[in-house]
C-alpha cells in the first residue's frame, strides 16, 4: 500500500508506486527550485495537467531520453506525438487503467495555451487511484471550485494543492479547498519559487491543522513524502 512522493520544486512532482515511475508537470530546466536536472530524472510515465511552460517544461526532452509515455488531454498528446513522443491522450471526465494505476482527468479552473502559442486544450488535475487503492488528487493549477466535493467523495488518501495565488488558489481558497477535498493528508506546492507567489506555507498548515482533520505535510523540494 505504499507509495512515495517527490516534490522537485514548483509544480513538478516524481511519484513512485508499484514499481512505475512517475513525472508529473516536469518544469526543470528553468525551475530555481529544481533540485535535479531534466538530464537525471527517470520517468516511466510523463502526466501533464496543461500546456503552460511551467509545467509541460521538459516533457519532450525527458520522454525521448527515457522512453516515457506522455499523458494528458488530447490536444496536448496530439502536440507531443508531432515532436516525436509517445503519448497516451484522456480528457475531462475520462479514467483510464495504466499499468501504474486508474488515472481519471478532473476539472481544473485554469488555461492551457502551449509554449508555441498553440491551443492546449483544457487543464487538469489528475485523480490516481493507485493499484493498491490509495487515492491521490494531484490539483495541478486551478483556483476553487464546488466539484471538488466530488472528488473529495472519492475518500482521498492525499491531495496536492497549489497555495501560491495570482495564478492558482491562495491560501484562503487553498484552505476551503482542504476543508471540501476531506484528503488523510495534503502537500502545498506552486509557491514561493517566484516572488509573486510568495506565500507563508507554514501560517496556512496551521490553520489548515486547526481547522480540518488533514494532515499537512510542509516538505521542501527535494523532499519526499512516503506512505505509509
Amino acid at each position: 500500500m505504499a507509495f512515495k512522493l517527490t516534490w522537485i520544486g514548483h509544480a513538478t512532482l516524481a511519484l513512485e508506486t508499484g514499481g512505475f515511475k512517475l513525472l508529473v508537470d516536469p518544469y526543470l530546466s528553468h525551475n530555481p527550485s529544481a533540485k535535479v536536472s531534466a538530464e537525471e530524472v527517470e520517468a516511466d510515465y510523463i502526466l501533464i495537467t496543461h500546456g503552460h511552460g511551467d509545467h509541460i517544461g521538459d516533457t519532450v526532452e525527458i520522454a525521448q531520453r527515457t522512453g516515457a509515455t506522455a499523458i494528458s488531454n488530447a490536444e496536448i498528446s496530439d502536440w507531443l506525438r508531432k515532436k516525436g513522443v509517445k503519448v497516451h491522450a484522456q480528457h475531462l471526465g475520462g479514467g483510464f487503467q495504466h499499468p501504474f494505476g486508474y488515472l481519471k482527468l478532473t476539472l481544473a479552473l485554469h488555461g492551457s495555451g502551449l509554449p508555441d502559442g498553440s491551443y492546449g486544450g483544457n487543464p487538469a488535475g489528475l485523480l490516481l487511484t493507485t493499484n493498491d487503492g490509495e487515492k491521490i488528487y494531484m490539483a495541478g493549477d486551478t483556483g476553487l471550485f464546488g466539484d471538488m466535493q466530488l472528488i473529495g467523495e472519492e475518500g482521498l488518501t492525499l491531495a496536492v494543492i497549489p497555495i501560491g495565488d495570482n495564478y492558482t488558489m491562495g491560501p484562503d481558497d487553498a484552505l476551503r479547498a482542504v476543508k471540501t477535498l476531506t484528503p488523510q493528508h495534503v502537500i502545498p506546492i506552486h509557491y514561493n519559487t517566484f516572488d509573486l507567489i510568495a506565500q507563508d506555507a507554514d501560517a496556512w498548515a496551521e490553520r489548515v491543522t486547526y481547522e480540518t482533520d488533514a494532515k499537512v505535510h510542509l516538505i521542501q523540494p527535494g523532499e519526499q513524502f512516503v506512505y505509509p
